[in-house]
C-alpha cells in the first residue's frame, strides 16, 4: 500500500493532462454553413454583418469556431482569413473639460463660458448645470485656444422639465471636432409653466463644468436580435416577453411607436433576463433606464423637438444558456403608450476579409465545439478599412455532410468525476496509512 498508492497518485495525475494539439479544421464537423456573397467583381477587403443565428449556432459565444472558405461545397475547404470587427466607441470613459472666463452675457439670462477641451477628438459635450424648470439655446464656436479665429459649431437646445414629469438634456451633439476650446454662449429661460422669478437664479453659477463622452449613442450601429409587437398590460404597465438563444448578445433594448402620436412623456422601463433553468431569484439580470419624447416651441421661442426610445441594456453577452427576456414599460399615471414594436440590439458585429473575385463563391461554417481561435500568419496583421466592400450573408443551412466529431479528450477530461474519486481515494488511503502509524507509535510507547 504505501509503495501503490503514490503510483496511483501519479496515474490520476496524468491521466488528467490535457493534449497541447488542436483539432485540425475539418469542414464535415462543422455543423452549419452559409454562402457569403461578394457583389459584382470586387476586389479588396470585404465585409459582411453577422446577425443573431450566427452567436445562437456556434459553438461559444465567442465565435472560435467561426471559419470561412475561399471555394463552396465540393470544391474543397481553402481556408481564408478573417477578422471580427464590433461596433462601438473608441474611448472607454468620460473625459472632464474645465471651465474658464464663466460670467453674465450681454442680456438677462445670458452666461457666457470656455471649456477647455480632452486632447482627442470628441462629438458631444455634457455640460454639468445646477438648475432645474429652465430653457436654453446654447451657442458653440470652437477655437484653438490661442486667440486665433473662431469656428462657428451652430446653436442647440438644452432643458430641463422637472416640473412637467418630463426629462432633461444637457448635452451638445457636435460634429466630430478636435478644437482644444470650445466657447459657449447659454440664454436661459424658465420652463414654461414655472413662475418667471426662477428665471433670476439661472445665472453663471449654475455652470459647474463639463464631459466629453467616448462617442454619441448615433455612431454605434445596431443589429436587431429579437423582436416583438405583441404586448400585454399588467395594470399600469406594458409588458413584452421575448426568448433569445444562448450566445446571443443583447446591448440595448429600442421601441417604436404608432406615427400618429405625439404626446409629451417620460416612462420608466425594466428589463430582466432569466437564464433558462435558474429558479434562484440571484441569477436574474435587471437593467432600468427611461424612454421620453419631448416636443414644444417655449416663450422665449426655443424649440424643444427630442425622443430618447432606446435603453442601453447589456444582457446575455456572456450567457451559456438561453434566457427569458421581460421588457416593462410603466405608464403610472400616464395614458398608455401606443408601442408597436419592441427590439432587442445587439451592437454591430461583422466578418472581414480579402476577397477576391476569383475565390468566388466563400463559405461560412461554424457549430465545431472542439475549435480554438484561429491565429494567422502574425507578420501580415490584417487592419479594417472604412471602404470595405459591403457583403451579404446567404440564408443559414445545416451541413449536409455533417458527422460529429470524435471525442478525442484525455480520458480523465472526458470523466472528469473519475479524477476526484481517485484522488479522494489516495487522500483516505495516507490518512488511513498515518492514523495506523501514530497508534503503532502509541502502543510502543
Amino acid at each position: 500500500m504505501r509503495a501503490s498508492l503514490p503510483v496511483v497518485a501519479a496515474l490520476l495525475w496524468q491521466m488528467a493532462g490535457v493534449s497541447s494539439n488542436d483539432p485540425a479544421v475539418e469542414p464535415q464537423h462543422m455543423r452549419y454553413e452559409r454562402g457569403l456573397r461578394v457583389p459584382g467583381s470586387a476586389s479588396g477587403q470585404a465585409c459582411a454583418v453577422l446577425d443573431a443565428a450566427v452567436f445562437a449556432h456556434a459553438a461559444t459565444e465567442s465565435l472560435n469556431d467561426l471559419r470561412l472558405s475561399a471555394h463552396g461545397p465540393g470544391s474543397g475547404f481553402v481556408e481564408t482569413p478573417f477578422t471580427l470587427t464590433e461596433s462601438g466607441t473608441q474611448l472607454a470613459e468620460d473625459e472632464p473639460a474645465g471651465v474658464r472666463n464663466l460670467g453674465p452675457g450681454p442680456g438677462k439670462g445670458d452666461v457666457v463660458f470656455d471649456l477647455v477641451m480632452p486632447r482627442r477628438p470628441y462629438t458631444a459635450v455634457v455640460l454639468d448645470l445646477a438648475a432645474k424648470d429652465f430653457l436654453a439655446s446654447a451657442h458653440v464656436s470652437g477655437s484653438d485656444g490661442h486667440g486665433g479665429k473662431a469656428t462657428d459649431l451652430g446653436s442647440f437646445v438644452l432643458f430641463d422639465l422637472s416640473a412637467q414629469h418630463l426629462s432633461r438634456s444637457t448635452t451638445l451633439p457636435l460634429q466630430e471636432s478636435t478644437f482644444p476650446e470650445l466657447h459657449i454662449a447659454l440664454h436661459l429661460a424658465s420652463a414654461p409653466g414655472v413662475p418667471g422669478s426662477a428665471a433670476q437664479n439661472l445665472g453663471p453659477s449654475i455652470v459647474r463644468g463639463g464631459t466629453a463622452p467616448p462617442s454619441r449613442e448615433a455612431q454605434t450601429l445596431y443589429t436587431t436580435v429579437a423582436q416583438t409587437a405583441a404586448f400585454t398590460r399588467r395594470g399600469n404597465a406594458i409588458v413584452a416577453s421575448i426568448h433569445i438563444p444562448a450566445h446571443v448578445p443583447v446591448e440595448r433594448v429600442s421601441f417604436t411607436l404608432d406615427p400618429r402620436f405625439s404626446g409629451n412623456f417620460l416612462r420608466s422601463v425594466k428589463i430582466t433576463a432569466t437564464p433558462d433553468g435558474m429558479r434562484d431569484d440571484a441569477a436574474v439580470e435587471t437593467v432600468s433606464g427611461e424612454i421620453s419624447h419631448v416636443k414644444f416651441a417655449g416663450s422665449s421661442g426655443v424649440a424643444v423637438d427630442q425622443s430618447r426610445l432606446s435603453v442601453d441594456a447589456v444582457l446575455g453577452a456572456n450567457l451559456r444558456t438561453g434566457a427569458a427576456i421581460q421588457v416593462v414599460v410603466e405608464d403610472g399615471d400616464g395614458a398608455p403608450l401606443p408601442i408597436t414594436l419592441m427590439r432587442l440590439e445587439m451592437r454591430q458585429r461583422k466578418i472581414c476579409f480579402d476577397a477576391s473575385p476569383q475565390a468566388e463563391p466563400y463559405l461560412l461554417m461554424y457549430g465545431d465545439p472542439a475549435l480554438r481561435a484561429p491565429l494567422y500568419d502574425g507578420s501580415r496583421p490584417f487592419a479594417t478599412s472604412e471602404n470595405a466592400v459591403a457583403a451579404s450573408l446567404d440564408a443559414e443551412e445545416k451541413n449536409p455532410g455533417y458527422i460529429p466529431r470524435r471525442d478525442v479528450r484525455p480520458y480523465a477530461e472526458r470523466h472528469p468525476e473519475l479524477l476526484w474519486v481517485g484522488l479522494l481515494s489516495v487522500v483516505g488511503g495516507l490518512g488511513s496509512m498515518a492514523l495506523r502509524g501514530t497508534k503503532r507509535r502509541g502502543r510502543q510507547r
